[in-house]
């Protein structure tokens, strides 16, 4: 009898070939959208109709004081993380996804827009598609002047992930939901209002995020302008200051196509799910997020992961060697700390984001060669035993946070404080397109019971 990962890879594989041959062909973002609404709207309605009792988990007391880790309970479409396996993005495995979605002309790597393509449809865009999506968002990528004012203002003191939320929330000032809102749309109209303010959010997050981190690292600098003819990271990396680094671009199109969506129940994703149940437009909706993932818990790892990696390599000098990472793990371990970029709220197996970075770095001469790199390479060969031997981390195998900020770092991207933000460019993708969803399908406002220590206790005793 096969395995349930086996199982799983093969029904994986079957979705994958359906999923792959079913593209769009001409259609529209929004045609696409309208024929796929439908299905789904049926599907929920006969879930809900036949298996509405079907029991699907039982809710400990561990649960409930944990944080309701592990818990299955929202519904999210666009992606479903397994332990073994990991991610996968309408059925397709980051491996999958790097052979069928578009790249930039020239580039190999996956656009943004593709992968947004796929989480918001379900479908496998058309290189033409993709093109005509990167077109509109940087049509739509301007900021209002009275939004560049307000970022202008804020001290370059102030924690450029702050700045970030509070400029998303700016935005809400032009949002199509809320106008249609307050005129009295009716609900089968909800999804497309809150799509054309999630486009225009994400079409205007690379300005925004130029914007801060020329304020904040390199003040007085001027802004390029927006081309219309660059892909969504092709604009944002010429705003940074980056265009002429191919080769960090390529590396941002990467990232920011994988960090997008991670299934529902992480922080930042979640909250954009809670906020915007209440019906807040999703400017709110993912201010709020980005506030959640501000959060040394949630989305500060990466550069976590690599001030430890420099400071082991201060410590360890130029001749590192596997015992010596190996003395520096323990001696992590033993003054109380974790090792970070290592262990994973639901994965059981190394992070599939994690290797598609690895192989990133593989192919590029300048990062094999790469001291930090290097370092990353040889911590993965040599911290898993010792994790395993340690004997109090679940998964021992390295998350994507272990490789990702240190690829920056080589690429002269330097500012630690900035790289949340980024990761906030990124979630938008898988967050707001299920903003959509959530509108389309009707989901109603989210509101758990909770329950006090002495309700728990009596509720134990009960014969």
């Amino acid at each position: 009898m096969l395995s349930r990962a086996a199982l799983s890879r093969q029904a994986g594989l079957r979705r994958s070939s359906a999923i792959a041959q079913r593209f769009a062909s001409t259609k529209s973002l929004r045609d696409t959208l309208k024929e796929a609404i439908p299905i789904k709207q049926e599907q929920l309605k006969k879930l809900k109709a036949e298996h509405g009792n079907t029991v699907v988990g039982d809710v400990k007391v561990d649960n409930i004081i944990g944080g309701m880790r592990g818990l299955k309970a929202m519904l999210w479409e666009a992606s479903v993380l397994d332990p073994i396996e990991g991610i996968r993005f309408h059925g397709l495995s980051i491996p999958d996804c790097q052979k069928v979605l578009p790249a930039a002309p020239g580039g190999k790597e996956i656009l943004p827009e593709s992968m947004l393509w796929l989480l918001l449809t379900g479908q496998v865009p058309t290189a033409e598609q993709t093109r005509e999506l990167s077109r509109e968002l940087a049509e739509k990528g301007q900021l209002p002047k009275f939004v560049e004012d307000l970022v202008d203002s804020f001290p370059k003191t102030l924690h450029p992930m702050t700045q970030l939320g509070m400029g998303v929330a700016a935005l809400n000032h032009d949002s199509s939901f809320q106008a249609a809102y307050e005129k009295g749309m009716k609900k089968p109209e909800y999804w497309t209002h809150t799509l054309e303010d999630c486009i225009n959010l994400i079409a205007q997050l690379p300005a925004l995020a130029a914007r801060i981190y020329r304020n904040v690292y390199n003040p007085g600098t001027p802004l390029p302008g927006i081309n219309k003819d660059l892909d969504l990271v092709g604009n944002y990396s010429n705003m940074l200051g980056y265009g002429a680094n191919e080769s960090l671009t390529e590396y941002l199109r990467l990232y920011i196509a994988l960090h997008g969506d991670h299934e529902g129940g992480n922080a930042s994703a979640h909250t954009a799910h809670l906020v915007n149940s209440t019906l807040s437009d999703p400017y709110l909706s993912y201010s709020a997020a980005l506030f959640a993932l501000a959060g040394p818990l949630h989305g500060l790892a990466n550069q976590e992961v690599l001030r430890w990696q420099i400071a082991m390599q201060k410590e360890l000098g130029t001749d590192i060697t596997h015992e010596k990472i190996k003395e520096y793990l323990w001696k992590t371990l033993k003054s109380g700390q974790v090792v970070p970029g290592y262990g994973h709220g639901v994965l059981r197996n190394p992070d599939p984001r994690f290797i598609a970075l690895q192989e990133f770095c593989d192919s590029r001469p300048e990062l094999k060669s790469s001291p930090i790199i290097e370092l990353v390479n040889k911590t993965f060969q040599v911290a898993p035993d010792v994790l395993k031997e340690h004997g109090k981390t679940k998964n021992p195998y390295p998350n994507v946070d272990a490789t990702s900020g240190c690829v920056l770092y080589h690429y002269g991207l330097t500012e630690f404080k900035y790289y949340t933000v980024i990761f906030g460019v990124s979630r938008a993708l898988g967050a707001l397109t299920q903003l959509v969803w959530a509108r389309a399908l009707g989901l109603p406002l989210e509101r758990p019971k909770s329950m006090s220590m002495d309700a728990l206790e009596a509720f134990i005793k009960k014969p």
